[in-house]
């Protein structure tokens, strides 16, 4: 089968799709090159007409630029929606697998993403999403690695809620364990608490 000639509303809407998947830790113009082998100055342009098109009002995202790399965000000014989600009362709860994510960070950090992607089998942005929004983990700085990963952690709220003063009170696990038995044993603990308020 033959490449085809992508039209450039067709790549943008691959860079989109990258953005979103590639969740916190972004991209950079490089990367999104290689990944759809098109010259960086296109690339350049087409992240141009995506931060164009994400200012339109009627758009409820925005392209960010940290560093060298690009991420999607929420607009700041839609901020109280937000809050009002996640304090509606089904938002209460923690979904499964943002209670396996914050068992892996809790007893695993500092940690990355594909660091616990690797651990759980399955992609872990939106979990990381929901535990942030929470407050409940915060980025604690970026791997000394290729591409500098952030790496994620638990915050003081996350103490606050389960009732602790310090990490060292989570329950202890064993030396020899399965990742299984690591979700397990941490989701039975952070269970008991997902019906307080």
């Amino acid at each position: 089968m033959e490449d085809r000639p992508v039209e450039i509303n067709e790549l943008k809407a691959i860079v989109e799709g990258i953005l979103f998947v590639s969740g916190d830790e972004g991209v950079t113009i490089k990367q999104l090159s290689d990944v759809l082998n098109q010259p960086e100055d296109v690339v350049k342009q087409l992240l141009t007409e995506l931060t164009y098109d994400y200012e339109h009002p009627g758009r409820g995202l925005r392209l960010l630029k940290s560093d060298d790399f690009y991420h999607l965000t929420t607009k700041p000014e839609h901020t109280v929606y937000f809050k009002k989600m996640l304090e509606s009362p089904h938002a209460t709860r923690l979904s499964q697998a943002a209670l396996e994510v914050l068992a892996i960070i809790a007893y695993k950090q500092p940690i990355t993403r594909i660091e616990i992607e690797e651990i759980r089998g399955v992609s872990s942005s939106r979990p990381l999403q929901t535990l942030i929004a929470r407050s409940l983990i915060e980025e604690v700085g970026r791997k000394e690695t290729v591409g500098r990963p952030i790496l994620f952690g638990t915050t003081k709220d996350f103490l606050t809620f389960f009732g602790l003063t310090s990490l060292s009170e989570l329950p202890p696990l064993q030396e020899e364990f399965e990742i299984e038995e690591l979700q397990d044993d941490a989701d039975l603990y952070f269970e008991r608490f997902q019906d307080v308020d």
